[in-house]
């Protein structure tokens, strides 16, 4: 029997039942969707072209197994059982909530009856709420880890002209949404530069969301960077979890020691930046992200693809603009500023002021930091905490960084030259009234209290650079 756009078998119902029936069901806000036994398509409300945005008249007579073989309705139809909750009707990629119910005529199934709404808005809305909450609790997380690191800068110290080239290309970077590679030693600063350039970007206002993957256990890392559904392994949590990449949608994603990530991961993390989709671990329904992706490393990855550790693909895919940290032995004309800015620091937590001695100050510029900034940092709030008095001198330094003979010895038949001793008190006076003043000689000179001329003759006679 045909009535309008509806189709049914109207032998079980009398005529004026019929009639009421589609009435009524053609003024339910719910979609009713009938299959017979072929999984033809034999009736749809006007909920169905409401909500769904398909005419009625293009889906009657359909089977239901080529559009969605893998729906409900369908199961229901072959196993007899009833079913009800949530899924995902990957043909017109929408969620839906509802009821799917067998329909008999003795013993066999004519039919399966589904009755359902669209709730995709509200997934959505969950999904926000669950990634707030999941960012709330990330940054928690950090707050209690903040206050276990070491002090940092808010501003790059930026004399070295390498630093600045560096930094410049950053500022340009920032402003799209390319992948950045940060390449340098441990100790440099590479996260601090990562959050520069999540800062500067049009994502600011957006979770930036940190992963150490060399901290994070191989079997480990999956689920903690795609999340997890519901029982997809023992112990996981009910409800399931998001991952760092859905807790950065709409952000940053900053992936620290990505030299330490394992092969499988890699290939992996290689779809995600091609595509920007993913599963979660014990799930099937495909993940859409919009992230920008930070990572980082010390490590040479070029050599690593040439020792088959590292996936050659992957390397391209985040060495579009590659961003080379200096270490501090080679920008040692920032390391006095960079001491200054930590004294600052340090000297509001003791309660007084601190400055250098010129021994320290002279110590400093020879010393090749293999630690780079965060040794520097270290040092001195070491140093800061030992130190009795105003001036830190090379005995309030941690013993491993100095060398086994003293700094200040001297050769006995030299202690008594007045001459070589002079002088050499003379240069590191001059080395730290620099130190102090910043690299301005004008100031220097001043507060050494000698003239240009004699100033401009010690430089030279001592071999001293000052900008």
């Amino acid at each position: 029997m045909m009535i309008g756009t509806h189709a049914i078998t109207t032998s079980y119902f009398p005529q004026w039942d019929c009639d009421m029936l589609f009435k009524i069901l053609d003024n339910i806000h719910d979609v009713v969707l009938v299959i017979d036994s072929n999984t033809t398509i034999v009736y749809a409300n006007q909920a169905y072209a409401k909500i769904l945005g398909v005419p009625v008249e293009k889906v009657l007579g359909h089977k239901l197994k080529t559009i969605e073989p893998g729906a409900t309705t369908i199961k229901v139809l072959q196993t007899g059982e009833p079913s009800k909750g949530s899924y995902y009707l990957e043909s017109l990629g929408i969620n839906v909530v509802g009821y799917t119910f067998p329909l008999f005529s003795g013993k066999d199934i004519i039919a399966s009856i589904s009755i359902f709404k669209n709730v995709t808005e509200v997934v959505e809305l969950n999904r926000e709420l669950q990634q707030s909450k999941g960012v709330a609790d990330y940054l928690k997380e950090q707050l209690v880890q903040w206050e276990q690191l070491p002090l940092s800068f808010k501003d790059y110290v930026k004399q070295n002209s390498h630093l600045k080239e560096t930094l410049l290309l950053a500022a340009k970077v920032a402003r799209t949404d390319s992948t950045v590679l940060i390449l340098g030693e441990s100790g440099v600063g590479k996260g601090v530069l990562a959050n520069a350039v999540h800062n500067c970007s049009r994502r600011k206002d957006k979770p930036m969301i940190k992963v150490n993957c060399a901290a994070i256990p191989e079997e480990l890392i999956e689920s903690e960077l795609f999340g997890y559904e519901e029982g997809a392994f023992t112990g996981a949590k009910k409800g399931g979890k998001l991952g760092k990449f859905e807790l950065a949608h709409g952000g940053t994603i900053f992936l620290d020691e990505i030299g330490d990530m394992g092969m499988t991961m890699q290939a992996k993390l290689l779809r995600v930046l091609q595509e920007r989709e993913f599963e979660r671990v014990g799930g099937t329904k495909t993940v859409k992200v919009d992230i920008r992706v930070i990572a980082a490393t010390n490590q040479d990855l070029a050599s690593m693809i040439d020792n088959g550790t590292f996936r050659r693909d992957l390397y391209y895919r985040l060495n579009i603009v590659p961003l080379k940290l200096p270490p501090l032995r080679e920008r040692k004309d920032d390391i006095m500023t960079l001491a200054r800015k930590f004294l600052d620091q340090y000297s509001k937590v003791v309660g007084h002021e601190l400055t250098l001695s010129p021994h320290v100050v002279r110590f400093f510029r020879e010393y090749d930091w293999p630690g780079n900034i965060r040794e520097l940092q270290n040092v001195l709030e070491h140093a800061s905490i030992v130190c009795s008095s105003m001036t830190i001198e090379l005995h309030h330094l941690p013993a491993n960084m100095l060398p086994k003979h003293d700094c200040q010895r001297r050769s006995k038949d030299k202690y008594y030259d007045i001459k070589e001793t002079m002088g050499r008190v003379e240069k590191e006076l001059m080395l730290s009234a620099l130190a102090t003043c910043n690299n301005n000689r004008t100031k220097a000179m001043k507060a050494l209290g000698i003239s240009r001329r004699a100033f401009y003759i010690k430089l030279h006679r001592y071999g001293i650079e000052a900008e």
